[in-house]
């Protein structure tokens, strides 16, 4: 893993060290809804194609079936924070397409931490496990307008559950999935 990352590292920097004709914005701020949360963001500029992307929000489960007396829902944090290289930013300018609110192709680095604070739910006394996750993620997004856009990705990775610190006897390790489709507000 660690090998892909400083090779992926190095792939970024050098194919951004070259003169650039489009640039993504210094800072993007805006807010999305999708099936399961609600999020905010802002993305920094890093380089002419990289923007780093801190983001708060709640993701979000619903839970069912006969052994239920009701469907459940749980709201929990989770704090991320995503490099991405959005790679197709020339190709889109140079086509009259909008580059605005950096509305492109993108490759990420998405990292997540769900911290077991607190949960809002219509069950009581619920809580979760945390946990970390690293997804590699193509995405894509674009703009409707002036301030509306929708994103939508695509990934697998990494998930490291902190099992043992809910009273389990280990943390264990599993696939995680980055499957996204939102809509947003850019302010």
């Amino acid at each position: 893993m660690k090998k892909t990352l400083i090779i992926l590292s190095l792939f970024l920097f050098f194919k951004t060290s070259k003169a650039q004709d489009s640039s993504v914005e210094k800072s993007v701020f805006g807010a999305q809804v999708g099936f399961l949360g609600v999020w905010v963001h802002n993305e920094s500029r890093l380089s002419n194609q990289i923007a780093l992307r801190a983001e708060l929000g709640f993701d979000s489960g619903i839970w069912g079936g006969s052994f239920y007396d009701k469907t459940g829902y749980v709201f929990t944090p989770v704090i991320t924070a995503e490099p991405r290289w959005y790679y197709n930013l020339n190709k889109r300018k140079s086509k009259s397409k909008r580059i605005d609110g950096n509305s492109g192709n993108f490759l990420s680095l998405k990292t997540s931490y769900h911290p077991d604070w607190f949960v809002i739910s219509n069950y009581k006394n619920i809580s979760i496990v945390s946990d970390l996750s690293i997804v590699p993620t193509w995405g894509m997004r674009r703009n409707i307008g002036k301030h509306i856009n929708y994103e939508t990705g695509i990934g697998l990775g990494y998930r490291r559950i902190f099992a043992k610190s809910a009273g389990y006897l280990k943390d264990e390790n599993d696939l995680a999935l980055n499957l996204h489709l939102r809509i947003g507000y850019r302010f």
